[in-house]
């Protein structure tokens, strides 16, 4: 719009320009036609020269060249008013583009929120639910499971009646699980006993019965829970490479949870690295481990650690020691004069010995577990690693024959998966 006006200005000038060029044009012609020339050609074009810039012109022309300023002047106010209305076209422009932006933006932001909610949505699909405490020893349990209760599942299936060779062929069964020989010949003769009292011919009646048998040698008055009322002192025994220190971790866990304020005892000072061990234990635990320099008397850090634990109010003390089964008299002499510091030192402090056995060795945990009963009083047994073997029937053949209460089992290798035993979810979960 403004070109078009600067145009139309650029043309009014130049018709001015013209006009004028053409009146002096005339206006010489006619003094030449009137009077001979009296000047020369070059004074001529000199005299058109001067009169292009002195020569007063005529009030027409000057009232014409009036007009058209006055005319100049209104195409002025309407090129004004012709950017002043762009400018504010421009700025109307500009605040719809910004409104558009901002409008944009906040799409982008719900879009973006939408997307942040979904893929947090999907992130919580995608986790893993929290286990029960019977799912994670259902699932700790299966390697067991499926040598026991497969296998008796699918011989049972192979008969329509229950006699000798059935029982033959479970009790073959049950010494591949590490049951044991002992065990397993008290359970198939006490199972034939009740078959033949309760006059049971059904195979699919043999595996409920089994589970009860099995929960009878078990002995199920035995106390499976471990003392935690304030004050107690639990020694943990066990040879080396069975779980003793990841075991100390795991129990300085569960107890924090349940409020307790636990101290460990680093006593086990022959082991190399068994202090630093327990050291990260403790801080994935959050607990205050009393430790001396490797080598030490082992006796020696339990008399500090309990003097820590009457000063700190300290609910439960857990003390490691070293496991030298090599050498029986030496170990005997050594887990002697802790309890005698023990005795000594804190006489009313609750007791509890605790025996750390491997479950993936199978018969050879029972004789370990007969070795140290030998040479201390073993108030409860602590089985790890289920979740790794198929031999998990050693349980049972523990707890029959030695008569000592398994408390705690490890199903898992994260700090919650110790958890306490229980007779009735430990045999649903083999034999289902």
């Amino acid at each position: 719009m403004f070109k078009w006006f600067k145009d139309i200005f650029s043309n009014e000038e130049e018709n001015i320009e013209k006009k004028e060029e053409d009146i002096l044009e005339k206006e010489k012609e006619e003094i030449l036609e009137e009077n001979e020339p009296i000047f020369t050609e070059k004074e001529i074009e000199s005299l058109e020269i001067k009169s292009n810039y002195n020569e007063p012109l005529m009030p027409d022309e000057i009232e014409e060249l009036e007009e058209k300023f006055e005319e100049f002047e209104e195409l002025e106010e309407k090129i004004d008013e012709i950017e002043e209305q762009q400018k504010e076209i421009q700025e109307e422009i500009s605040k719809i583009e910004i409104e558009e932006l901002e409008d944009a933006k906040e799409d982008i932001e719900i879009e973006d929120s939408f997307i942040k909610v979904e893929q947090e949505e999907n992130i919580e699909e995608e986790k893993p639910k929290k286990k029960s405490m019977f799912q994670k020893l259902f699932d700790g349990l299966s390697k067991t499971r499926d040598d026991v209760s497969i296998k008796i599942n699918t011989m049972l299936g192979a008969y329509v009646k229950i006699d000798d060779e059935m029982l033959e062929d479970l009790e073959d069964i049950l010494i591949s699980a590490d049951i044991g020989m002992d065990t397993t010949m008290k359970l198939i003769d006490n199972l034939r006993e009740s078959i033949i009292k309760e006059k049971v011919n059904d195979p699919a009646q043999v595996i409920p019965m089994l589970k009860n048998e099995a929960k009878k040698l078990m002995n199920e008055e035995l106390d499976n829970k471990v003392k935690t009322d304030a004050p107690t002192i639990i020694l943990v025994i066990g040879v080396n490479g069975v779980g003793k220190t990841t075991t100390i971790g795991k129990m300085s866990n569960n107890f924090k949870k349940e409020g307790k304020k636990v101290l460990v005892a680093a006593a086990d000072t022959f082991r190399a690295a068994a202090i630093d061990q327990l050291r990260d234990w403790g801080n994935r635990a959050e607990v205050d481990i009393i430790a001396h320099n490797e080598g030490s008397d082992p006796a020696a850090v339990v008399f500090d650690a309990i003097s820590a634990a009457k000063s700190r109010k300290t609910d439960v003390l857990i003390c490691d020691t070293a496991g030298r089964l090599h050498n029986k008299a030496n170990l005997m002499k050594e887990l002697e004069k802790i309890n005698r510091i023990i005795d000594r030192e804190y006489p009313s402090a609750n007791r509890e010995t605790l025996l750390v056995l491997d479950a993936t060795t199978g018969q050879n945990a029972m004789n370990q577990a007969k070795t140290f009963k030998e040479v201390c009083d073993i108030t409860g047994i602590v089985l790890t690693k289920l979740d790794g073997t198929a031999k998990g029937g050693v349980v049972i053949a523990l707890q029959s024959e030695l008569q000592v209460p398994i408390k705690l089992i490890g199903v898992g290798e994260g700090i919650d998966d110790l958890q306490q035993f229980n007779i009735d979810t430990f045999l649903d979960a083999i034999f289902n």
